[in-house]
């Protein structure tokens, strides 16, 4: 069997509005049974019991519609009270001084420090309260055949979480996650969740799974600093951003770095008149970060690890309110 744990009971989903494709006609679809084809050969799974699961799949415009208007496109004086809140700061603190020992653990191991997680599951997550209640089934199928504009990475993603829930006993249909399907604590997408997601505390294979990013915290915090780590942390750099002030007519945008990147050093920014007090090494590589307030602009100088946190979302806006929320959090945690 593919899917030890397959029911034949369809979950009915409540959240947005499903468009007239009904079960029967995705599963029917050219590119759908392409697709299985696909599987079967490449993968070795059952045509029979991907039938069966596309047959319970449903295409929702709900989906598309959230990924026409990601969060990540606001401003930054809107985007950052989403996320940057007293109540958020201090629930980390809470889920720090709870989880304290894994967390030191996976700080000493990964070199991240345990800030940085607990703000990254608290912006991705709220600390595991809100993890999504799309089928994640739904969302990789709508966006990989009904999307065409970012079609070939979630076609992907769809492969890998069919490959995760033979791996994790999991029933497809029945996984839940964000409209962009990703799960669990820290958000992961499938392909994430294969490659990094760890089992943190040597629990046995269970009926929640081996690697349980829904449930189990210790894996959650052990997989975000593992993820961290493996894309390129740097345990040596603690500063991760800085402000930076500019000469008047400066043309910032012209020099700021689409793709996010480390650009060039210090030195060649004081160079081009954007300079920051930072006592750092002229050397040290940065990229220029604009965030737009509502009558002015903030300029910063994002420093390698910035640019590993964008790893995770490609957003300056998400890397800093990453940043913020994991100092206000480390400042409760120390009072």
């Amino acid at each position: 069997m593919l899917y030890p744990k397959m029911i034949n009971t369809c979950i009915a989903f409540a959240l947005g509005i499903v468009t007239s494709v009904s079960h029967a006609d995705i599963a029917k679809q050219a590119d759908v049974q392409a697709f299985i084809q696909e599987m079967a050969s490449k993968h070795q799974l059952s045509t029979e019991e991907l039938n069966q699961v596309f047959a319970k799949t449903q295409i929702q415009q709900s989906i598309i519609d959230a990924m026409d208007r990601p969060a990540e496109k606001k401003p930054w004086y809107v985007y950052r009270p989403i996320f940057v809140t007293e109540k958020r700061a201090k629930a980390g603190a809470n889920f720090w001084k709870k989880h304290a020992a894994t967390l030191a653990k996976a700080s000493a191991q990964y070199g991240v420090p345990a800030e940085i997680i607990v703000s990254l599951i608290g912006v991705e997550t709220f600390y595991g309260q809100i993890t999504g209640n799309y089928s994640v089934m739904d969302a990789l199928s709508t966006l990989t055949f009904s999307y065409p504009r970012r079609a070939p990475f979630f076609r992907k993603e769809l492969e890998n979480f069919l490959l995760l829930s033979r791996e994790q006993n999991w029933d497809p249909n029945n996984v839940k996650g964000s409209y962009a399907g990703a799960m669990g604590y820290g958000q992961f997408m499938p392909s994430s969740y294969r490659a990094y997601a760890v089992d943190y505390n040597g629990t046995t294979f269970s009926a929640e799974g081996y690697r349980d990013l829904f449930k189990n915290p210790d894996d959650a915090i052990g997989s975000v600093a593992n993820y961290l780590a493996e894309n390129g942390w740097k345990a040596d750099q603690s500063i991760i951003v800085i402000p930076a002030t500019y000469q008047k007519n400066t043309d910032l945008a012209s020099l700021a770095n689409a793709d996010l990147k480390t650009t060039q050093s210090l030195d060649a920014w004081a160079k081009q008149n954007i300079r920051s007090d930072a006592a750092l090494p002229g050397n040290m590589q940065a990229n220029l970060v604009l965030l737009d307030n509502q009558y002015s602009q903030e300029v910063w100088l994002g420093l390698h690890n910035f640019y590993i946190i964008t790893k995770y979302n490609r957003s300056p806006l998400y890397a800093m309110a990453v940043y913020q929320l994991s100092g206000m959090i480390k400042k409760y945690h120390q009072e």
